[in-house]
């Protein structure tokens, strides 16, 4: 086994396209991982290898890999920087040791950055970083860590300083070690004097990152008031105490494309970052007692892992992925805490790519994937069943948009087979049906959240799912009483039908739904034939009469009525009830209702107006508003018809900075001049 000191586990985050695969890519081939230089763009990244990854040249899954870097073992999470993949990355972040965050040079800081930041300063994961793409036109280092400093909830310290920019982009200045290093073909560097031109820059930022790390401890800010000075020795002590209690980020930099300062990084990394020792005792529970229960990141402590993802591969089949908190595996069972039953697995494997490289033990801080289990699902806690915990599983966001799916005629029962299997992969999709339009419906973060499983369905199943917007599922009741009859009468020749009834028609209180009444003196109607006449109401309230929708909340009375000893019968009970209450609905006023979600939007204050604005134009009702201490909430009461889109106009809004959830509220009435155009649509329909 080896020594956990030396092991490290990271999730590689930042905005989308400021080059997190391409640092990955890097840092495995400078530590000698992978044999050649792999590229995002043209689909040969270790990392970016699903089939629409590739296409959409875009990071969908977090991917797994790990390097051995002067005797650590590091492993390594890249996860996406799209909104439509969000979750993925918030569930690495909340299992991995500590974080590279990648920002880019020439963009800066951008909608996705900030919302990283707060996961980070949310789960105070210890980060690191990382100014990428050195080399561009338009490459501003001061100006990154300026807007870092002002915009990210993170304390930035600069660790690497850039000899050169854009084009002139060269080499770095250690600021610890005052040591200069220039870029020596692919791999290497080789160290140099530092510049003329930057030794008093260098001087100033040894003295301000001299300031800050003092600060992280007693021993060392009494040191630094007497000297005035801090060997790199004592830099690196207090780098690393201030990195893991997350009061301070050090800034590297350099060109991940290019392979520039990944040699320098991965220096960093074990000199700084925190190993699983270094991170606090995980809390869980007794899966019978309650009681709490903790386990510590040693090898001497019983076994404990978190399902964290699951994921299908094409050749190993349903690839179960733990990360390792204490203790060591090997052998053949575990047990699922969560489930209360032992699992038998073949092999474990570490899983580097779209590969798995087989081992036979594991240790805390390790990412671990198993293949086939029958139980085991993401979220569930696998231990040792004579110490059994639980751990909570991390959280997942929910779905923001939903769709109605389809497939072609005779293929729908292979769709749902198939959507059902991508469920135990993607905690934010849902699966529900509208009882009311009989539609299907998937839910998930984004329209290419769902294209894109669309996508990996075809691939993987060969069956095509199509997407619509699904139906509002309006309904229609009445505003005032009325007094109706219905006679269904049908006497030429032979046996005829008779049927008559006079109802009452009363509205209800919204959500009461329908109550019917039997007030019937005397034998007008014998009492066989009176459950008929509800009957034939019911049937007339799900088809509707204002526009098919079905109606609700409201009281009918059955008041008089008159039959036949011949002719009358259920069914012409039925249908006079039936002809009764759709004259009945009609005098008493009948409205069209619409459903209301209720939203919780978390945006920035200076979004907030914007927000507001465009909540007033969709017919929305602000409720509330609140904060935290990141984010401004608005509550909101919005008509579902105004919203099916609404993720991606909130994105376009913020640019990016703007998060909601949203759920039903309640059914209100629909302004006359909407309710007209819905009732001419669905007469054409």
């Amino acid at each position: 086994m080896q020594d956990i000191n030396m092991i490290r586990n990271i999730a590689i985050v930042g905005h989308g396209h400021c080059g997190k695969s391409s640092l990955a890519e890097a840092m495995l081939y400078t530590a000698g991982k992978i044999k050649r230089l792999g590229k995002v763009d043209k689909g040969t990244s270790a990392m970016d290898f699903d089939e629409e990854e590739i296409q959409r040249n875009l990071t969908i899954n977090a991917s797994f890999h790990n390097y051995t870097w002067k005797r650590h073992e590091i492993f390594l999470i890249d996860t996406p920087g799209d909104d439509n993949f969000l979750n993925e990355t918030y569930q690495a972040v909340q299992i991995a040791d500590s974080a590279i965050f990648i920002i880019g040079a020439v963009l800066g800081i951008k909608g996705q950055t900030i919302k990283f930041a707060n996961f980070i300063a949310e789960k105070k994961l210890p980060c690191l970083l990382f100014i990428n793409k050195m080399d561009r036109d338009r490459a501003d280092f001061q100006k990154t860590v300026d807007e870092i400093k002002t915009s990210l909830p993170v304390n930035p310290v600069v660790l690497h300083l850039p000899i050169g920019a854009e084009e002139e982009f060269k080499g770095l200045i250690d600021i610890a070690s005052e040591t200069a290093y220039l870029f020596d073909n692919d791999t290497g560097i080789k160290q140099v004097a530092i510049p003329e031109d930057l030794v008093e820059q260098v001087a100033e930022y040894r003295e301000k990152l001299m300031e800050i790390v003092a600060e992280t401890d007693d021993d060392l800010i009494e040191t630094f008031l007497e000297t005035g000075r801090l060997t790199e020795d004592e830099l690196r002590l207090g780098l690393r105490k201030g990195i893991a209690t997350g009061s301070i980020a050090p800034v590297c930099l350099g060109s991940a494309l290019l392979n520039q300062g990944t040699l320098s990084l991965l220096d960093t990394i074990n000199e700084l970052l925190p190993s699983p020792v270094d991170r606090p005792p995980l809390i869980g529970t007794h899966p019978v007692t309650g009681e709490t229960e903790e386990r510590s990141p040693f090898a001497s402590e019983p076994f404990s892992a978190m399902v964290f993802k699951t994921m299908a591969d094409p050749y190993a089949g349903r690839l179960t992925i733990f990360r390792v908190y204490s203790g060591t595996l090997s052998g053949n069972t575990f047990f699922n805490a969560n489930k209360k039953v032992s699992e038998h697995f073949g092999q474990l494997y570490f899983p580097e790519g779209k590969e798995q490289r087989a081992v036979d033990m594991v240790g805390p801080g390790m990412i671990v994937a198993v293949a086939k289990l029958k139980e085991t699902t993401t979220g569930d806690t696998i231990c040792e069943a004579t110490h059994p915990i639980v751990y909570p599983p991390p959280q997942s966001f929910e779905p923001v948009i939903t769709f109605a799916v389809n497939a072609k005629q005779g293929e729908e029962e292979k769709l749902f087979s198939a959507i059902t299997r991508i469920l135990d992969e993607d905690l934010t999709l849902r699966l529900t049906r509208d009882q009311q339009t009989s539609e299907v419906l998937l839910s998930g973060m984004g329209q290419i959240h769902l294209e894109v499983v669309g996508a990996r369905i075809k691939r993987k199943f060969g069956v095509k799912m199509k997407l619509t917007l699904p139906k509002i599922a309006y309904k229609e009741t009445i505003k005032g009483s009325a007094r109706a009859q219905g006679k269904h009468k049908k006497q030429s020749g032979g046996r005829g039908q008779f049927g008559d009834c006079t109802i009452e028609i009363m509205p209800l209180p919204h959500g009461q739904g329908f109550i019917f009444e039997d007030k019937i003196v005397g034998g007008v109607i014998p009492q066989q034939y009176r459950p008929a006449v509800e009957k034939g109401i019911l049937e007339a309230m799900e088809k509707g009469v204002l526009a098919g929708y079905p109606v609700v909340d409201l009281k009918v009375t059955l008041v008089d009525g008159s039959y036949h000893t011949v002719d009358s019968s259920e069914l012409a009970f039925k249908v006079a009830g039936s002809l009764a209450f759709k004259k009945g609905v009609q005098e008493a006023g009948l409205v069209l209702l619409e459903p209301y979600m209720k939203m919780t939007i978390r945006v920035d204050k200076e979004h907030v107006g914007d927000v507001m604005g465009d909540l007033n134009s969709r017919r929305g009702k602000v409720m509330g508003m609140d904060a935290d201490i990141m984010h401004e909430i608005i509550v909101a009461q919005v008509p579902m018809a105004e919203i099916q889109h609404y993720a991606t106009d909130l994105t376009a809004m913020t640019g990016g900075l703007g998060s909601f959830t949203v759920a039903f509220s309640h059914h209100e009435e629909v302004p006359a001049h909407i309710a007209e155009k819905i009732i001419i649509a669905s007469a054409k329909a």
